[in-house]
């Protein structure tokens, strides 16, 4: 991996989920303990009996800056494309970029392409130290807001389903700025796909073929030491599902097949019990479900939990996720609702921290 790991769904919101997801900042609550300095899986010793690891962890990546594959990238505009859409965009020009996401991601791919510079404005997951003093254009969590983006007078905008309304994109649109809509959905499969279509919307097609090879062999890298030092029989891994919830919308879901989540779970090496029961998609919560996936350990989003009231809030809400290991252990593992389920450029410091939280605890 190009970073020094300090020692020390696709999720496309829909309906009431979006609402959800309007609420939290990106950032773990002052009240809670949050690991950033995480080692390298390589370096650490894992544990012979991870199922039988007790405890909550909060994880959260440092923000340390991201490392443009040039410094001059090569761009060749004009250059006329067919969006994820299928609508047909010329860029004319990319000197002010607006690169929007629910997670930071197409932001962090621009300026990993080399063009940081030329960014104008952020969404609320965009949290790199560069980036972090330019004007917010989201506004109430993840909500698009139309006059502010305008205030910026961007030359192009590159975005995707994950923020609404959406009335805003077709504003920003009448007002003549070309709108790129890259792919919502995220997983490990497709991280290549989506820095070339950014790269492509950009006119740096070369840059976005060096960015995509390079997380590549990143993420490449930490799944041969996962694949190597975690437990490889079935009846040794990690029974995991994934929890998306925020308390305050009654919001209460578990993440399945084709979710993102599922291909997250199993890069860590753990088991993906939504396969086992038949989870697909995203669907709401119950203690059928719970019951049936008897979990080691749960995944969740930092603000997820807090906004359930903790552990004691979601066991005292789902009485029968203290039946569980998962609920008996206590073995519960967050992360930034900005960094777990992103997808991009940083895909390899998650694998390398969820990795260490479930096999190696006690090296954080």
């Amino acid at each position: 991996m190009r970073r020094r790991i300090l020692s020390c769904v696709s999720l496309v919101c829909a309906g009431a989920l979006l609402a959800g997801c309007a609420t939290g900042d990106g950032e773990a609550d002052a009240t809670s303990e949050v690991i950033t300095s995480i080692p390298s899986f390589a370096d650490v010793d894992v544990s012979p009996t991870p199922r039988d690891l007790t405890g909550e962890i909060n994880l959260a990546l440092n923000s340390e800056e991201p490392e443009p594959v040039t410094d001059n990238p090569t761009q060749k505009l004009p250059v006329t494309l067919k969006d994820n859409q299928g609508t047909r965009v010329t860029v004319k020009t990319a000197d002010r970029i607006l690169a929007l996401d629910q997670y930071g991601t197409l932001a962090q791919i621009t300026y990993e392409l080399g063009l940081g510079d030329a960014l104008v404005g952020r969404d609320l997951s965009t949290q790199f130290s560069q980036a972090k003093d330019l004007p917010l254009v989201t506004h109430n969590g993840h909500e698009l807001n139309g006059e502010a983006i305008l205030d910026l007078s961007p030359d192009l905008i590159i975005t995707d389903t994950s923020l609404g309304p959406w009335d805003v994109v077709e504003q920003v649109r009448d007002a003549g700025v070309p709108v790129v809509v890259v792919d919502s959905t995220r997983n490990l499969d497709n991280t290549a796909d989506l820095i070339n279509q950014v790269a492509s919307a950009l006119g740096v097609r070369d840059a976005g073929k060096a960015l995509a090879q390079r997380t590549a062999d990143e993420i490449a890298a930490v799944r041969a030491v996962i694949d190597r030092k975690a437990p490889t029989a079935v009846q040794d891994k990690l029974r995991t599902v994934f929890l998306y919830v925020r308390g305050q919308s009654g919001v209460y879901y578990m993440f399945g097949q084709d979710s993102g989540a599922d291909a997250l779970i199993s890069a860590t090496g753990a088991y993906d019990v939504s396969k086992e029961i038949g989870w697909k998609g995203m669907k709401p919560l119950n203690d059928e479900g719970l019951v049936a996936a008897q979990p080691d350990t749960i995944v969740m989003m930092t603000k997820g939990l807090e906004s359930a009231g903790g552990v004691d809030g979601l066991l005292e809400r789902y009485p029968s996720l203290a039946n569980t290991p998962a609920g008996e252990h206590r073995r519960f593992i967050t992360m930034p609702d900005s960094q777990i389920l992103s997808f991009g450029p940083r895909s390899a410091d998650v694998l390398n921290a969820l990795a260490v939280a479930m096999y190696a605890p006690e090296s954080l």
